[in-house]
């Protein structure tokens, strides 16, 4: 019964739109309607603005974080991964805003910051040094969901490889139209680094 509360919970801790959160009450706009249509970190950024973009992921990434941290807190012997992944699934698909979200990079990120904070620091300089030298969010993100699923191979963590493997899948197949507007050079890149 704890192990189903626990699971809901991080999925509903999941599906907190951020993005629609901080767009409604701070600019009067829902971000669904503007840029990409998607409720994550990258759309916060072109459509809100750098400071709005930074507080979206933050709070995209203390999302993931938080389910990992359910467990503890209910005093639960659930393995952290497994909130994770259900807060990363409410990410994608929110009770909240019409089960339409974001991409899954930021609450990913923040899943593996609350199981391996070491391996998140790699993807976290990964993903930056890939967006300096591209200028693409969305083939940097791709980067990162590769460079972590090698990161838990060098673990030789089975749960974590599993888990890490099912994250990095739902980050590329989410990126897919991103992938055919990188082949096309159609993809827009970032202006500010």
């Amino acid at each position: 019964m704890i192990t189903a509360f626990i699971i809901l919970l991080a999925y509903l801790l999941g599906s907190i739109p951020s993005g629609l959160i901080i767009g409604k009450s701070f600019f009067g706009i829902d971000i669904r309607e503007h840029g990409s249509g998607n409720l994550g970190a990258t759309n916060s950024f072109r459509t809100l603005g750098v400071k709005a973009g930074i507080a979206v992921t933050l709070a995209d990434i203390l999302k993931g974080t938080a389910a990992t941290l359910l467990p503890l807190l209910f005093g639960s012997g659930l393995d952290p991964l497994i909130p994770g992944v259900a807060a990363v699934i409410g990410h994608m698909f929110p009770v909240f805003a019409g089960f339409r979200g974001g991409k899954a990079v930021a609450t990913s990120g923040g899943v593996l910051l609350g199981v391996q904070p070491v391996m998140f620091l790699v993807i976290f300089l990964s993903f930056f040094l890939s967006l300096y030298l591209t200028k693409y969010v969305s083939l940097s993100s791709i980067i990162v969901a590769v460079v972590a699923l090698t990161y838990a191979i060098i673990l030789q963590n089975t749960p974590l490889i599993l888990v890490v493997g099912i994250l990095a899948f739902f980050v590329i197949y989410r990126h897919r139209a991103n992938i055919v507007r990188i082949k096309n050079k159609t993809e827009p890149k970032i202006k500010w680094m």
